[in-house]
C-alpha cells in the first residue's frame, strides 16, 4: 500500500505517443499534459486527472490496492471516448510498478503493460506498451515523463 502517494500533487507531464499503437513504424507525436494527483483510503487508493491542452482531451486514472492480493488495479478512461477500459494489475517491486492486463486496440486483442520507474520526489516516468503474442514480444508506444510542478 501507499506505493503512489509519490504521485500526489500537480506534475508536468512530457508525452511521447506513437500514431498507432501496434505498428514498429509509426510516427511518434510529442505533447504536453498537466496531471493532478490525490490520495485516498490511508494511501491504498490513488486518483489522478490528466489534462491534454493541445488535443482538447483529458483522461483519468483510478487506482486501487487489494490488500488481501497485495497488488494494485488501475483503471483508465478519456474523455474521448468516455469508457472505463478493463484494469492492468500488479505490484512495485525495487522501486519499479510492473502492470499487465487483457485489453483491445482497434478491435485486436493486446495484453497492456504499465511501468512505472524512475520515481524521485520531483520525477517519475510511466511508460504502456502492448503485445499481440500473449506476452512474448512488447512495442512501447506511450512514455510519459512528468516533472513535479
Amino acid at each position: 500500500m501507499n506505493d503512489f502517494d509519490f504521485l500526489t500533487g500537480v506534475w508536468d507531464v512530457a508525452n511521447h505517443r506513437r500514431t498507432d499503437f501496434l505498428d514498429p513504424d509509426s510516427a511518434w507525436e510529442d505533447f504536453p499534459g498537466v496531471s493532478t494527483a490525490s490520495r485516498h483510503f490511508g494511501g491504498g487508493a490513488n486518483f489522478d486527472e490528466i489534462a491534454f491542452p493541445t488535443k482538447g482531451t483529458s483522461g483519468l486514472t483510478l487506482r486501487l490496492y487489494d490488500r488481501a492480493r497485495e497488488e494494485w488495479s488501475l483503471y483508465w478512461s478519456s474523455s474521448a471516448t468516455g469508457v472505463l477500459f478493463p484494469p492492468v494489475t500488479g505490484r512495485f517491486t525495487g522501486g519499479t510498478g510492473i502492470f499487465h492486463g487483457e485489453d483491445s486496440y482497434e478491435g485486436k486483442p493486446v495484453t497492456a503493460r504499465f511501468v512505472w520507474s524512475g520515481i524521485t520526489t520531483d520525477a517519475a516516468r510511466w511508460e504502456q506498451s502492448f503485445s499481440v503474442d500473449g506476452g512474448g514480444t512488447w512495442l512501447s508506444n506511450w512514455v510519459m515523463e512528468l516533472t513535479r510542478r
